[in-house]
């Protein structure tokens, strides 16, 4: 039964499923357009991109009821819709995977946007040192 409803490309084996891309936190607004079942129209949802890479992206939406698996995403600013494959939902916070890998400078241009906008959450997250040393209570003498 669940073979009925899989296409062949369901069982397409890609490299581009296997690859890690280095991550930019941002925080974009986006819109996830969906075509709906049996080609009766189009549905379209606002999200906010918190993380993109060439690849793929995390993004968060209000709901995702009525939320197909496969999708564009149109990154608001761009006259681009990038093709989704859904890898994970959980509650409000949706990954996918790009269909094709996102061209470089079209990523560029988005995190620097989002770092001209101003974006201090991402802006901390890329400054924040891996390593942060405690003051020791043994090296506080009193005198």
């Amino acid at each position: 039964m669940t073979m009925l409803r899989a296409t062949h490309l369901a069982t397409v084996k890609s490299a581009i499923y296997d690859l890690r891309w280095e991550e930019f936190h941002v925080k974009r607004p986006a819109r996830i357009v969906a075509v709906r079942p049996c080609l009766t129209g189009v549905s379209m949802r606002s999200a906010e991109i918190i993380d993109i890479s060439q690849g793929g992206a995390t993004f968060i939406v209000s709901t995702t009821a009525g939320l197909p698996k496969h999708y564009y995403l149109n990154i608001l600013g761009l006259a681009y819709r990038i093709g989704c494959a859904e890898v994970y939902r959980h509650k409000e916070r949706i990954g996918v995977r790009f269909i094709n890998l996102m061209d470089p400078e079209v990523l560029r241009r988005v995190v620097r946007t989002d770092f001209l906008v101003g974006n201090m959450e991402a802006i901390d997250a890329r400054r924040a040192p891996i390593f942060r040393p405690q003051a020791s209570p043994i090296g506080q003498l009193s005198k």
